[in-house]
């Protein structure tokens, strides 16, 4: 059985909600695999349920499944039951017994439900409003499909809209959160399993680190027949028509091509065809669409794959698929893949320490708005910087720089100069507060700086605790 960790505010909030004895319509979503349905079914466990997990089919398999889900839950014990002729006579079952009871309706994958029944909606909004609104149902709608479930559910065209009485969406766990998982693993441990995993519960799980995070990867990613070595394959298969051009595109970006007009050249597409293809895959959080923070989307935008799994694999295993195949991964794995991580962690790091801010150091210079990266033109030197992190206050005009150094050496004095340049770059702020985290530590002269009050400097066990 998985481990269920982190979701303690969303638990606490869902009984909450529970114990109004109120008519509630929740709207929970979020990316594949990121622990919506291991949530609901903790917050349903010991509760009167309906569970009806929709399927990928037809609108007449759907209530058939339908139909057995009101039988198991009224006749659990029963070896058969009857099928409920039109969706209406289910509905209004669930109506019947929502009367009096609190009962908890749970429609997962309701995406499915909708393409396969698209009157559904419809239907399930005249309820609400003729009948179940005056009834203690607790009604669930699920969904993966983070683009059908803010448009066609929350969306003010939809037919729902109105109707819910509240909407979670679930984000993969942070840096912090996915420690809980493994609490016996050393910091640089468990920073690399969140840059592994990318904070997705289900993957944190299926790497299955027993002894390691080397043998880990090796029996369950780096081996045909471990699970995450087909999951990229398999949830593009499941999600999409055509998985190889989105294929082409996520490797086309892993190899660096950040830019749209550099995406449409690896993959041999048009420019028309691969914004379709690379907005679907923003829609499933797999790849994200970037602007220097504090400028408007524009030429600068550029593209990155959101989802750390995928980044991770598409870094390391089309690479080495030969060895992988002819099982001789393990002997070149120091160099071919181990060698790397420091410098594949550079971008994780980056948004661990944004993490950090936003969300958990104390005593900030500013009360901090937004956080992100920055990038344009050193007019002066003609050529292209780049701060990792820009901290915008909610009001005034002071700014955090930030610098994010995922290196085993030592970072020194050279490093604050650099960022106080770039800040003058950067050109918006009055006032500049300069923070630098370093997983390998700092100069004496840099640490001197710091007691100066020039640099706020942080290590990777800083961010930790």
């Amino acid at each position: 059985m998985e481990k269920f960790y982190c979701r303690e505010t969303e638990l606490q909030k869902l009984n909450t909600r529970y114990k109004n004895d109120q008519f509630e319509c929740l709207i929970i979503y979020g990316r594949r695999r990121v622990g919506k349905t291991s949530l609901i079914n903790a917050f349903c466990k010991d509760k009167p349920t309906l569970f009806f997990s929709a399927l990928n089919t037809t609108g007449q398999e759907n209530l058939l499944s339908l139909s057995k889900a009101i039988m198991n839950y009224e006749r659990p014990d029963a070896e058969s039951s009857p099928d409920f002729r039109t969706y209406d006579d289910a509905l209004n079952e669930i109506t019947t017994l929502a009367a009096e009871k609190r009962l908890i309706f749970v429609i997962d994958e309701y995406p499915y439900l909708a393409k396969a029944k698209p009157a559904i909606s419809a239907m399930l909004q005249h309820l609400i409003d003729h009948k179940w609104s005056h009834t203690k149902l607790f009604l669930i709608l699920c969904g993966s499909s983070m683009s059908f479930m803010e448009n066609q559910v929350l969306g003010q065209e939809s037919p729902l809209y109105g109707r819910r009485t509240g909407q979670f969406k679930i984000e993969p766990l942070d840096y912090k959160e996915t420690a809980v998982f493994h609490p016996e693993l050393s910091n640089e441990e468990n920073a690399l399993v969140y840059g592994i995993t990318g904070g997705v519960p289900h993957y944190i799980n299926k790497l299955g680190i027993r002894e390691n995070i080397d043998n880990a990867l090796l029996n369950n990613l780096f081996d045909r027949s471990g699970y995450l070595y087909e999951e990229p394959s398999n949830l593009l298969k499941q999600e999409l028509r055509e998985p190889a051009i989105y294929n082409a595109i996520i490797k086309a970006i892993a190899e660096g091509a950040s830019r749209l007009n550099e995406i449409c050249t690896k993959v041999g597409e048009s420019n028309t065809t691969t914004t379709k293809y690379v907005k679907t895959l923003v829609d499933l959080g797999i790849v994200k669409k970037e602007t220097p923070i504090t400028e408007k989307p524009g030429k600068k935008t550029i593209y990155l794959l959101a989802d750390n799994f995928f980044r991770f694999w598409y870094r390391f295993v089309p690479n080495n698929i030969s060895a992988i195949d002819s099982g001789r991964i393990s002997k070149t794995y120091s160099k071919a893949v181990k060698q790397h991580f420091s410098d594949y962690m550079g971008l994780t790091f980056e948004k661990m320490c944004q993490d950090y801010l936003l969300y958990y150091a104390e005593d900030l210079p500013i009360n901090l708005n937004q956080i992100g990266q920055w990038w344009g033109t050193d007019v002066k030197e003609k050529k292209q910087i780049q701060i990792d992190i820009i901290g915008s206050p909610v009001e005034g005009n002071e700014y955090i720089i930030g610098s994010c150094k995922y290196r085993n050496e030592k970072i020194g004095l050279d490093e604050l100069n650099l960022i106080k340049k770039y800040a003058s770059v950067f050109g918006k702020g009055s006032k500049y507060h300069f923070f630098i985290f370093s997983k390998g530590g700092f100069t004496d002269g840099l640490l001197e700086a710091g007691k100066r009050g020039e640099v706020k400097l942080l290590t990777l066990r800083d961010i930790y605790y």
